[in-house]
């Protein structure tokens, strides 16, 4: 079978039975654009485009692309393979059938301060660092694991910390596949270790994986009866226990605006503020969760929602100071949602202006954001130089030309 991204696309449109012409319109292009890309003659320019190819065509997008692939079915992120190697070793196999590894090393409280540090890493969008780190510690957890015995609690606790960290920079940096297994490897754990805190922390952040997925009903679901679950246990509930409730009302939030459930989606975030009163600002079990972070979902929301007015609106007033040190990507993000908006009411210079500080502030973030990517393909598009002397140099730094 051809690696080349345009065949793939003629196979799986022949497949559904769709003419090019079809195709074309049902994911906004012309019928000689998409001719030429299954000829090679041009790339998938556009992450929302081939989103939404993949949607039409009822397959995954790596099947489109290769895993992890940009318009060539290259990886963007080189970590990914050395993280995807550590995950595939399977050497737990061998615990299953010969009982307990003796060999591994390093305890639960140290691995675990590890698996947390890299967490911070990974929130303050140091991704490439993470990256590097990751696969030597998925494969002493998992040492470990087998020689405490693989249903040691503390073990399933350190084991969630780690998969948890790999799904959610996997997730980020568009390795959506590889992130699903493993957030599916942190939900396992997190259920084993008996922590219902950890459990619900573990559903938030598939939530936001199968989402990514476009399993977007599925997502919602998870994260509705993942709060109600945990809303059951809390009887005199603490603050780590209330900002995961309060997260995955953000999680149910952003499934409820991909499948424009305006009604719900403003329920959902009336529910989170509510909590987010009673938290205060706070990074409890990695969530950021705040007032500050309802807001930066609002504002995420209202795109998704087709609503650039709103999104300026309430970006242009909020203060990100009251976000905790070390939430890089929070803070990131808001520039890169604000970029969008602008980019949507075509005030392309203000787009590049937020582009430009998201970059000062998060070169790596830049790099890997699909979206972003979007938005600076759009403006070159329509590319005024004299206006936006910026993006040229911004577009190339991120990869897009």
């Amino acid at each position: 079978m051809s690696d080349k991204p345009g065949e793939r696309i003629a196979r799986a449109r022949r497949r559904r039975g769709l003419s090019q012409a079809v195709l074309a319109g049902l994911v906004g292009r012309s019928e000689s654009w998409l001719s030429q890309v299954e000829r090679g003659r041009r790339g998938v320019d556009s992450h929302a485009v081939l989103t939404r190819m993949a949607a039409v065509l009822r397959v995954e997008m790596e099947e489109l692309t290769g895993p992890g692939g940009g318009e060539e079915g290259r990886r963007v992120y080189q970590p990914a393979a050395q993280i995807e190697h550590a995950m595939t070793r399977y050497d737990a196999a061998a615990a299953s059938i010969g009982g307990r590894d003796p060999q591994g090393t390093g305890s639960a409280g140290h691995l675990g301060a590890m698996a947390r540090t890299a967490y911070q890493s990974y929130q303050a969008t140091r991704y490439d660092d993470t990256g590097r780190v990751l696969p030597a510690l998925i494969i002493q957890a998992e040492a470990a694991s087998r020689a405490a015995g693989l249903d040691n609690p503390q073990m399933c606790a350190v084991r969630a910390l780690v998969y948890d960290t790999a799904a959610a920079l996997l997730n980020r940096v568009g390795e959506a596949a590889l992130a699903w297994v493993a957030a599916d490897r942190a939900m396992a754990a997190a259920e084993q270790s008996g922590q219902p805190s950890l459990a619900a922390a573990s559903a938030w952040r598939m939530s936001y994986v199968i989402g990514s997925r476009s399993h977007l009903a599925e997502a919602l679901e998870l994260a509705m009866t993942a709060a109600g679950a945990l809303e059951r246990t809390m009887r005199a509930p603490d603050a780590d226990a209330l900002s995961v409730y309060g997260a995955l009302h953000l999680a149910a939030a952003t499934a409820a605006a991909a499948i424009y459930d305006r009604a719900m989606t403003a329920t959902l975030l009336t529910k989170a503020r509510e909590i987010a009163h009673a938290t205060g600002e706070g990074n409890r079990m990695g969530t950021a969760f705040g007032d500050v972070n309802v807001s930066i979902h609002a504002i995420s929301a209202a795109l998704q929602l087709g609503d650039a007015k709103t999104a300026i609106e309430t970006g242009e007033a909020l203060d990100l100071a009251a976000l905790p040190a070390g939430c890089t990507g929070r803070r990131t993000q808001l520039r890169l949602d604000l970029a969008r908006a602008y980019a949507m009411r075509r005030q392309d210079a203000a787009a590049v202006n937020l582009l430009a500080a998201a970059e000062r502030l998060s070169p790596q973030l830049v790099r890997y954001d699909g979206r972003t990517r979007d938005v600076l393909t759009t403006l070159l598009r329509r590319e005024h130089q004299p206006s936006t002397p910026e993006l040229r140099p911004l577009a190339r730094r991120a990869g897009v030309i």
